[in-house]
């Protein structure tokens, strides 16, 4: 016979023991995952003796998130501000880093700081996280994902179709390969983790697609690219946001600047860390079309 609590315990301190960090945060929300309630209902139910059937179920995610499977691909989804996403290795897991960005970038607009814009791209999509957070909050704003991975598009597929958003669109492209028209809004957290630092990454993070993280060797291939790229897909005083590795802020924000990005500033995290590059294009620097499409 297994007690609630006792289970809570034990497992605790398995995780704990195989280096899991905040491990009895962990145990509880695999708990609460198995017996289908909320994590902080757990503390009601002490002394409640588990089925033997949960007890099986518990074990196993249990074990596998001693391995290094991260939590949010254990329970298969993630909150991201306050709509439940799924979450699994075809896409980076949805941080609470991105999850302040787009944070700040939907009150700036609501406190008109910010024009609310006509068409957003979410460039390097992923999960959707980013793009789709937008669109619920702007119905009226046609919204474009974009994507290298196919694995990445139908999960966000899938995470749009979860959260009724059915008028957003899906591209699969290498950066702006296959990407038409111009935009108010882009947004992008693109891969910047040097090649060589990837095998460094804790177990969780590698459970990433290498795709989603290797940014060339230091870590800016991907960065630069877009910085350029970008330019003729955007609107007179477009705006972007991107975020990026925990020191490449100024060097970033120093590149966009160089493309005639104006009122370039860094934006730090709940860490205070700068890793958020924001931007306006200018209209005096909008590339013509006749210009743009002839590159």
């Amino acid at each position: 016979m297994k007690l609630l609590l006792e289970t809570l315990t034990a497992g605790t301190g398995y995780l704990d023991k195989h280096g899991v960090e905040e491990a009895r945060l962990n145990m509880e929300h695999l708990l609460a995952h198995v017996l289908g309630c909320r994590r902080l209902d757990l503390y009601l139910r002490f002394g409640e003796v588990l089925r033997e059937d949960d007890l099986v179920k518990l074990r196993d995610l249990t074990r596998r998130r001693a391995d290094g499977e991260p939590l949010q691909h254990l329970l298969g989804t993630v909150d991201f501000l306050g709509n439940e996403l799924i979450s699994d290795h075809r896409a980076l897991i949805p941080r609470p880093e991105t999850e302040h960005l787009v944070d700040w970038i939907i009150r700036e607009v609501k406190a008109g700081r910010l024009a609310k814009p006509a068409r957003v791209l979410d460039m390097a999509t992923g999960s959707g996280c980013i793009g789709l957070s937008l669109a619920a909050a702007w119905k009226e704003s046609r919204v474009m994902l974009a994507d290298v991975s196919e694995d990445a598009l139908d999960l966000a597929r899938m995470n749009a179709s979860r959260l009724g958003l059915h008028a957003v669109q899906l591209v699969r492209s290498d950066l702006f390969e296959k990407i038409t028209g111009r935009f108010d809004l882009v947004t992008a957290n693109l891969p910047y983790i040097p090649s060589r630092e990837i095998a460094g990454l804790s177990r969780e993070v590698r459970k990433d697609p290498v795709l989603a993280l290797d940014g060339g060797p230091d870590g800016m291939d991907i960065i630069r690219r877009f910085l350029i790229d970008v330019r003729p897909f955007l609107e007179a005083d477009a705006f972007i946001a991107l975020e990026v590795g925990h020191d490449q802020g100024a060097t970033v924000a120093a590149l966009a600047e160089a493309q005639g990005f104006q009122q370039v500033r860094l934006m730090a995290d709940l860490a205070g860390i700068e890793r958020f590059v924001l931007g306006v294009y200018p209209a005096s620097a909008v590339i013509p079309p006749e210009e743009s499409s002839s590159d």
